[in-house]
């Protein structure tokens, strides 16, 4: 049906309809008569509907009242008054997306399904959620999400508890957090931006609930609303489904929810934050500088692209002028560029980590020096080139990593839409792609560089340095602060708080009521389709290397990676693996220095990425194949190209540039710093099965906290052991990239194969050809059960063992088990009882089982509500709707749509695990058949695998102290 400009649908009057070539879809962009809701639709033939609505809710503090009231209005509504709507869709819709998200000036609310009554219902519950939540009835929700006062008996400490406020007290913890959000304050502090609206620790416990709640009635209305909608849905059916259930009950509200501009400084400001550190660790080469920049506004379309491409040539590759500059110049171990477009005035930062302060007027000149040089001389034109094709690669191949396209879309709409611009000016970006490739012939750049850099005065020195004690000093202060706030209460008000106290565990250890849970729209098991996906995979051959093929639509680009078995490196060499997948690509070859290589890879390719991974063999207990993959990409024309840089890095790289393998390990060790504070339960679930799993330790040595310690003190004693890491690294390199031990994935069209059939060999005749030993690995398993220690201020805690050992067998049934015990039993009583920010048990095939939880104020606690699962599934019971939702649930988890590349990658990890379709065929049987009975069964083998007591803690040095009764060892993660 043909929709005319100016005409009424359902409410909505269309304003504008355009077609998105680069996005292969038709905007149609409404707004809703009465209330003024704005309302877009990206109309294509994509089955993963998305649908988000999201405000404009800029904060004017750091209580952190836009986050709290996110996950807040979550917590049951007008009609879905369940305590938690949320984790009902989790546990029981087939979504293939469903959050919310705090943003610096919005919130937004997205949910995705292939399934069209699914997405109704999913649109119904969080479209009921934002308009009509229970937080005006249950001022509990507030204490539960935001933050309270906890008290249980008079004679009690009072302390501080709530899921948001544990949340910014595990980003609190980071320095790169830290770093983040201070960038933003140092350049807009009179704006909505020199506040942080995922709430400071500090500040949280000054927000009431009358100030909440004034936050929602303000800017929870369609009049401040932008609604998004994306695939192949209905738009006719959809604006009536919202206009008759939603919008017709509103009126247009006049709501200022503008956000400021910032005025630009008359000089650059410096501002110095401190970071909390452990008394032990040292401060030296621990500082973080940063120069900002304000740049332009988001709805300057060319500015946006244009600052994006430059960031990334001035930054983000091994031939980035202003990161060699800032390395060669010894300023610190650590460069990186931030351009953050998400907000009304765009930042772009150049920050140095592992540094000193006394080298911020150094930092400042190399910074600036470097940039007058290059608008002087210009800038290399391949560099240029390689940056603009790396991302227009990535435009064009639309792979967001397993998130729907539709909500990378809407949020980039958001970019500019939010601001009264065009929503989809970001998504049309062929006119601004070819002005940015003008830099290939003229000095675009250069301009850019010295107007809002060189000559831009709305700019930032930031210097966040680390202090010893200052956690504990905060601590400290904090529990001054609430004994003192106790001391003042009179009995009445005490008394007040315990039953506050009181009613809020009343509310959170009481359960749904069965009318309650029945509103919340359910599918039926028919809805759900009993046969596997079968995933695209054919064995082929090619020079006697076994090649995997998967014929699948690509859109003319090739997915080649190569897999090389490592079981062909000695056990004492392992964490070299790790290393070499991170030096290759990035140091200089026999043809081309690594700068000119960074540049040839970027305009040839979509990148060539390395990796040290290990698949579990499904058929033997504990065995595994270790391998050191190669993910490469490119459109298939441009194959000889890719393959000729393949056979360039793998053959010929040199080792032997003793400075540049030096920068690249303390790149890495600074690298796998962010990711242990960001991502803390993946690192005790990882360590705590390296304790009692062969594949475990395997990954433990090449990517995990082992390989960590093994980085560390290479870069420590590099100096006298320089030579023989290089020489180590050349044994791993010959050894493992060989012809008997590869094994190829191509993911593309029948029809398109032959361009990897007749340019293999140019890769395959670089690779060596000697026979070679295998090992087979012998690792000490043994319950090392570690407290490792940070300064962070919240604890990640992991508990597990591997089933299989004990006698048990895999069930599809273990993946409902794991929908239930992480949506229902850990939700209840680590996050909403606890205070977790999360936490979520795992049940894999290959026998490794574990519980963990995420930014956990809680420790002994919490280890004591994994130990209690197993009398919860002894007595395990519900009706027949809820085991059908839990069934639901986890078939939506197992379903996730795949990307072409990621089908690839699926395929190639089943046939080296052993899964065949079959078995994946038995496994969806189990989890639709699954009942009462099935997961009853199954807790004893939780008991089994929890008396065997393998733990492992993340956490805050002196929690940690306070039980280390528990721990076998206690050991500092950083020095």
């Amino acid at each position: 049906m043909t929709l005319e400009i100016g005409k009424m649908y359902n409410g909505f009057k269309l304003l504008e309809e355009s077609t998105i070539k680069e996005i292969n879809s038709k905007a149609l962009l409404f707004q809703h008569e009465e209330t003024g809701a704005r309302l877009l639709k990206l109309e294509n033939e994509d089955d993963n509907k998305v649908f988000s609505i999201a405000f404009r809710t800029p904060p004017k503090n750091s209580t952190g009242v836009a986050h709290i009231l996110e996950h807040s209005v979550l917590c049951g509504s007008r009609k879905f008054p369940t305590k938690e709507p949320f984790v009902e869709l989790i546990k029981g819709s087939l979504n293939t997306f469903l959050n919310a998200m705090t943003f610096a000036d919005k919130t937004m609310y997205p949910v995705a399904s292939r399934n069209k009554k699914d997405f109704f219902n999913l649109m119904d519950v969080y479209l009921d959620a934002v308009f009509y939540p229970n937080i005006y009835n249950y001022p509990q929700i507030f204490m539960q999400e935001g933050w309270h006062y906890e008290l249980e008996d008079k004679n009690s400490d009072i302390t501080y508890k709530g899921v948001v406020y544990n949340e910014m007290k595990g980003a609190y913890s980071s320095p790169e957090s830290i770093l983040m959000r201070k960038i933003s304050e140092s350049l807009f502090p009179n704006t909505t931006y020199g506040v942080e609206s995922g709430g400071d620790p500090d500040f949280i416990p000054e927000l009431s609930y009358e100030e909440f709640i004034d936050f929602h009635k303000k800017y929870y209305h369609p009049s401040n609303s932008y609604i998004f909608l994306y695939g192949d849905g209905d738009v006719l059916e959809e604006l009536k489904f919202i206009q008759d259930n939603y919008l017709k009950d509103f009126h247009r509200l006049n709501i200022d929810s503008s956000i400021k501009i910032q005025p630009s400084f008359p000089k650059m400001r410096e501002m110095t934050v401190d970071y909390p550190i452990s008394p032990n660790e040292k401060e030296e080469d621990k500082t973080f500088l940063s120069l900002n920049f304000a740049v332009g506004k988001s709805t300057d379309k060319e500015l946006y692209l244009a600052f994006d491409i430059l960031e990334h040539l001035l930054l983000e590759t091994p031939a980035a002028p202003l990161k060699k500059a800032l390395i060669g110049a010894n300023i610190g171990k650590d460069v990186f560029g931030i351009f953050d477009s998400s907000i009304l005035q765009p930042s772009f930062s150049v920050v140095v980590k592992n540094s000193n302060e006394d080298k911020k007027d150094e930092f400042k000149q190399v910074v600036f020096n470097t940039l007058k040089d290059l608008v002087e001389n210009g800038i290399d034109k391949k560099l240029i080139e390689s940056s603009i094709n790396i991302k227009e690669f990535a435009l064009r191949e639309a792979d967001f990593g397993g998130y729907p396209t539709g909500l990378i879309y809407g949020i980039k709409c958001m970019d500019s839409w939010l601001y009264d611009g065009n929503p989809f000016m970001h998504l049309n970006y062929e006119p601004q792609l070819e002005k940015v490739k003008e830099a290939l012939r003229s000095n675009y750049f250069e301009r850019l560089i010295k107007e809002y850099i060189l000559n831009n005065n709305h700019s930032s020195l930031l210097i966040v340095k680390p202090k010893k004690g200052l956690g504990e000093e905060k601590e400290e202060q904090l529990k001054k602060n609430l004994k003192s706030y106790k001391e003042k209460l009179s009995e009445k008000e005490i008394n007040n708080l315990i039953e506050e106290t009181t009613k809020l565990k009343e509310r959170q250890t009481t359960s749904d009521s069965p009318e309650s849970l029945k509103k919340i729209p359910l599918l039926s098991i028919d809805d759900i389709e009993r046969n596997t996906e079968e995933l695209p995979l054919e064995l082929g051959e090619e020079s006697g290397i076994k090649i995997l093929k998967h014929n699948i639509f690509t859109n003319k680009i090739a997915y080649i990676n190569l897999y090389f078995n490592t079981t062909v490196v000695p056990q004492e060499l392992i964490p070299y693996v790790g290393l070499l997948s991170s030096v290759l690509g990035k140091v200089s070859t026999k043809k081309y220095s690594y700068e000119e290589l960074s540049n040839e890879v970027n305009i040839h390719t979509g990148g060539i990425y390395y990796t040290a991974t290990a698949y579990s063999d499904s058929k033997e207990l504990d065995g595994f194949v270790p391998m050191l993959k190669i993910k490469a990409k490119a459109l298939t024309e441009k194959l000889p190209d890719m393959f000729k840089l393949l056979g360039e890095e793998i053959e010929s790289s040199k080792f032997e540039d003793y400075s540049r393998i030096k920068e690249i390990i303390s790149e890495l060790k600074s690298r796998m710093e962010m990711t242990i504070f960001d991502r803390g339960h993946m690192v005790t679930a990882g360590r705590v099965a390296s304790y009692f799993s062969s594949v475990g330790s395997y990954l433990e040595s090449v990517t995990g906290l082992t390989f960590y310690h093994f980085i560390v003190e290479l870069e420590k004693n590099f100096q006298s052991e320089k030579e023989n890491i290089v020489n180590k690294l050349k044994e791993v390199s010959m050894l493992i990239f060989n012809k008997e031990n590869l094994t190829v994935s191509v993911a593309m069209q029948e029809e398109e194969y032959k361009y990897f059939r007749d340019n293999f060999s140019i890769l395959y005749n670089r690779l060596g050809s000697r026979k070679l030993q295998c090992y087979e690995y012998n690792f000490n398993l043994k319950p090392e059960n570690e407290g490792l220690m940070t300064s962070g201020k919240v604890q990640y805690n992991a508990k597990g063992y591997n089933y299989r050992k004990l006698g048990y067998e895999y069930t599809g049934a273990m993946q409902v088990l794991k929908t239930i015990i992480s949506y229902d039993y850990l939700w209840n009583n680590v996050r909403v009882q606890g205070g977790a920010y999360g936490c979520f048990g795992g049940f894999n095939r290959n026998g490794n089982m574990y519980f963990v939880s995420y930014r956990d104020p809680n420790l002994r606690g919490t280890l004591q509500v994994y130990d209690g699962a197993v009398k919860y599934l002894k007595s395990f019971n519900t009706d027949e709707r809820e085991m059908t939702k839990y069934i639901i649930g986890t078939i939506s988890d197992i379903d996730s749509p795949l990307t072409p590349s990621m089908k690839a990658e699926k395929a190639a990890a089943n046939y080296f695990s052993r899964i065949t379709t079959e078995d994946l065929q038995r496994e969806r049987e189990e989890i639709l058949d699954t009942n009462i009975n099935s997961i009853r069964s199954l807790a004893n083998v939780v008991d089994s695998c929890m008396k065997e007591q393998y733990i492992c803690v993340l956490g805050g040095e002196d929690r940690i102290k306070e039980n280390k009764d528990i721990f076998n060892k206690v050991i500092n993660v950083f020095e």
